[in-house]
C-alpha cells in the first residue's frame, strides 16, 4: 500500500495531508474530471470542484475562480495531480475558515468511517489520552523505557510507529484480547514485523468493538495523528466502559423498578447506561434537569457539582454552586474530583468547550470510582429470573463486532433491539452481496410505522431465501419482534454465506464454483498433511481440536515462520488448551485474518466458530501472491458436488 500512495503522490507534505482511502478518492475524481475533455487545466479547476464537498458547498463558481486566479494567474497551464491537490487544501482551507467549521474533529470515538479531509486533532484529547497510557502502562517491560511520553509533544505518533503501544494498550482495555507472545517486540524491528504488529492490532481492535473501517497499516506507520488518536480514543472509551454492564456491576438494576426494565437495561448501550446513572444519582440532589448528553447538558458544569455532592459530600465545597461563572465552578468541580481521588482526564476548559469525548471518560471515571449504588442485594434477584445463557451472549458479540466491522451506516450496540427495523441488515446483505438489496422498496429510518420495519425484514427473509438460507418458519415479524434465536440463526447463516463467498470470488482457485464446508475441510488437512503433519480434523466439531495442535500446525504450513513452537505446550490441561487458543488467535491475526471468536470457542469446539477461523486462514492464504504457493489450486477445491448436508462439517 505504501508503494501505491507514492504513485499517487510523491510530495512527502501532500502525503501526511490525507489517508490512503481519501487520496484514491481524490484520485478518482481528478481522473474523472480530466477525462471529460481530455485534459485540465488551471481555468477549468473551478467549475470542475463544485463536485467536492465543502469546496463544492460552501463557495460559489466565481468566488473559487476568483481566489484561485489570486494564487494562480497562468489559466492555460495542464493541472497534475499534485497540483491538483494543492489547489484542494487552499480551497478547503478558506472555505472552512469562512463557515467558522475547521475540519471535523476526527480524533472523535469512531463510530463511522473515517474520512474527513484537512484533519485537526483536539490538544486537550491528546493530552487526556497520554496522560491515560502513561498510568496505565508505566510498568510494562518493553514500554518503560519510551514512559511517559510528554502529552504536549508528537511523541506518541512516533512511539506507535513499532505497533506494540497499540497492542499493549488493548490488553489494558480488555485484557487477554492478545496473546503477547504474539507481538514483534524487538528493539529494533523491521518494516515486515511492524506491519504484522499493526495488522495484529487493527484485527483485535475490531474483534472488541472498535470501528476500523478505512484504516490501514500504513496509516499507523505514518503516524497519521488524526487515525492514531481516533484508534486510541475507541479503545480507551470501551476501557472506561468495561464496568457498566450488570454482568460486572450487578447493582445497576438499583436503576430499574422490575425485571421487564431490567431487560430493557441490558439492551442499552453502556454511554445510555451511565447516562441513567447519572441522572439516577442527580434525582438524590435539588438538580430538577434530565442530562441528554456529555456535551452542552453539563457546560455550565452544575449537573457535575450535583452529582459529585451526591457521591461524596465529605469532600464538597460550598462555593461551586454560589459562583456565577461556568468556568470557575468547573475548576472547583475538578477540585472536588481530585479530593475524591477521581483521575480529570480533562481541564474545566473542556467542560465549558463540551468536549463529547472528554466528558464522558470524565463521568466513566468517577463510575468506577465510586458509583454510589446500593451494596444490598435484594434487587438483584431480579436478575435470576433472567435467562443466562452465555453462548446466546457469545453468539451476539461475534456476530456484533463482525456487523460493525463492515462499516455500515449505523454503529449496533445489540443484534436484538438495533437490528430490528431490518435497514442494517438490509445493509449487511449488500456489503456480503453487492446489488442484492432492492432499495427501492426499502424503508431508511427512522421508522416509525411498525408495518415499515416488516416491509424491510421481509426482504431481509426474501433475500435470505434466494441465497438459500435454512429459513423455516421465519418470517419478517419475528426480526421486527427480536426473536433472539432466529435472529442469531439468521445472522450465522449470512456470516457462513459472507466467507463463502469472499472464497468463491478467488476465481483463480474456485474457477467460480460454489464452496462447501466440505472444500473448507479438505483444504485444510491437506495443507497440514503437506507440511508433514499426521494431524487430521475429521469435522468442524472434531473434539480433539481443542488442543488447538491442529491449528498451530495448520497456520505453520501457511506461513513457517508464524508459529513459535517453543511457545506451545501440549494442550493436555485445560489451562495448556487455553493459552494455546489465545495463541491461535493472535497469529491468526497477525497474518491478516479477520476473525471475532474468542479461545473459548476453540477450547470447547464451537462448530460454527471453528469453520469460520478454518475458512478465515484458507481466504487469506489463497489471497498471496501464487509464486509463494505453487501446488495451491491443485489443492484447494475439489470437483466434488458434495452438498453441505452430505458432511458432519455442515453447521445447522
Amino acid at each position: 500500500m505504501a508503494g501505491y500512495v507514492g504513485i499517487l503522490v510523491s510530495d512527502p507534505s501532500l502525503q501526511n495531508q490525507f489517508t490512503q482511502v481519501e487520496l484514491r478518492s481524490l484520485k478518482n475524481q481528478f481522473m474523472s474530471m480530466r477525462r471529460e475533455s481530455g485534459k485540465l487545466t488551471v481555468g477549468d479547476l473551478a467549475s470542475r470542484m463544485s463536485r467536492l464537498k465543502v469546496v463544492g458547498e460552501n463557495m460559489s463558481e466565481q468566488e473559487r475562480a476568483d481566489f484561485i486566479a489570486d494564487l494562480f494567474p497562468s489559466f492555460n497551464d495542464e493541472v497534475d495531480f499534485e497540483f491538483f491537490l494543492k489547489v484542494y487544501l487552499k480551497l478547503h482551507a478558506h472555505a472552512s475558515s469562512r463557515t467558522g467549521s475547521p475540519a471535523k474533529n476526527s480524533s472523535a470515538f469512531l463510530k463511522a468511517a473515517t474520512t474527513t479531509l484537512l484533519h485537526t486533532i483536539s490538544e486537550s484529547e491528546k493530552a487526556s489520552y497520554v496522560a491515560h497510557i502513561n498510568n496505565y502502562l508505566a510498568q510494562d517491560g518493553f514500554l518503560n523505557k519510551y514512559l511517559p511520553i510528554e502529552p504536549s509533544s508528537n511523541d506518541l505518533f512516533e512511539i506507535v510507529k513499532d505497533g506494540v503501544l497499540l497492542c499493549k494498550l488493548i490488553n489494558v482495555a480488555v485484557p487477554g484480547t492478545i496473546d503477547e507472545r504474539a507481538i514483534n517486540t524487538k528493539r529494533l524491528l523491521n518494516p515486515w514485523e511492524r506491519n504484522e504488529n499493526h495488522t495484529l492490532c487493527l484485527n483485535s481492535a475490531k474483534a472488541i468493538g472498535c470501528t476500523v473501517v478505512n484504516i490501514g497499516t500504513q496509516d499507523f506507520i505514518e503516524g497519521r495523528r488524526h487515525l492514531v488518536l481516533g484508534l486510541i480514543s475507541q479503545i480507551i472509551k470501551i476501557q472506561l466502559l468495561a464496568d457498566l454492564n450488570l454482568k460486572k456491576t450487578p447493582q445497576l438494576v438499583e436503576l430499574v423498578d422490575d425485571s421487564k426494565d431490567v431487560e430493557e437495561l441490558m439492551s442499552l448501550p453502556p454511554e445510555k447506561i451511565l447516562l441513567r446513572w447519572m441522572n439516577f444519582q442527580l434525582k438524590k440532589s435539588p438538580y430538577k434537569k434530565i442530562v441528554s448528553n456529555f456535551s452542552t447538558d453539563v457546560k455550565d458544569a452544575e449537573a457535575y457539582a450535583h452529582l459529585l455532592n451526591v457521591l461524596a459530600p465529605e469532600h464538597s465545597n460550598p462555593s461551586t454552586l454560589a459562583v456565577k461563572d461556568p468556568f470557575q465552578r468547573a475548576k472547583l468541580v475538578l477540585e472536588h474530583a481530585d479530593r475524591m481521588g477521581c483521575k480529570r482526564y480533562l481541564t474545566a476548559k473542556d467542560i465549558v468547550d463540551g468536549s463529547p469525548n472528554l466528558n464522558l471518560a470524565f463521568v466513566a471515571h468517577i463510575f468506577q470510582h465510586r458509583n454510589g449504588l446500593s451494596t444490598e442485594t435484594k434487587q438483584i434477584s431480579f436478575l435470576e429470573t433472567l435467562p443466562d445463557d452465555a453462548q446466546v451472549s457469545r453468539e451476539e458479540r461475534v456476530f456484533r463486532f463482525w456487523i460493525n466491522s463492515l462499516g455500515n451506516s449505523t454503529y449496533i450496540d445489540n443484534v436484538f433491539e438495533d437490528l430490528r427495523n431490518g435497514w442494517i441488515l438490509l445493509e449487511t446483505l449488500d456489503k456480503v452481496s453487492p446489488g442484492i438489496v432492492n432499495w427501492k422498496i426499502a424503508n431508511k429510518p427512522p421508522i416509525k410505522l411498525p408495518f415499515k420495519k416488516v416491509e424491510n425484514c421481509n426482504q431481509v427473509v426474501k433475500i435470505g431465501k434466494q441465497i438459500k438460507f435454512s429459513l423455516v418458519n421465519i418470517a419478517g415479524n419475528d426480526i421486527v419482534q427480536g426473536n433472539k434465536k432466529l435472529i442469531l440463526a439468521y445472522l450465522w447463516q449470512l456470516m457462513r454465506y459472507n466467507i463463502l463467498q469472499l472464497l468463491k470470488n478467488l476465481r483463480f482457485h474456485s474457477h467460480g464454483k460454489e464452496i462447501t464446508d466440505v472444500d473448507i475441510l479438505r483444504w485444510a488437512n491437506t495443507k497440514v498433511s503437506n507440511s508433514g503433519s499426521q494431524s487430521r480434523m475429521e469435522s468442524f466439531k472434531d473434539k480433539s481440536l481443542s488442543d488447538g495442535l491442529f491449528f498451530l500446525e495448520l497456520l505453520s504450513a501457511v506461513q513457517p515462520r508464524s508459529v513459535n513452537w517453543s511457545l506451545v505446550t501440549k494442550g493436555v490441561t485445560d489451562e495448556q488448551k487455553k493459552m494455546n487458543a489465545t495463541y491461535i488467535i493472535s497469529i491468526a491475526r497477525k497474518l491478516g485474518c479477520s476473525i471475532f471468536l474468542l479461545p473459548e470457542d476453540i477450547t470447547e469446539v464451537n462448530q460454527k466458530m471453528i469453520l469460520t477461523l478454518t475458512a478465515s486462514i484458507m481466504y487469506w492464504f489463497l489471497k498471496q501472491p501464487v509464486e509463494e504457493k505453487p501446488s495451491a489450486t491443485s489443492e484447494t477445491i475439489s470437483n466434488s458436488t458434495t452438498d453441505d448436508s452430505a458432511s458432519e462439517s455442515s453447521v445447522e
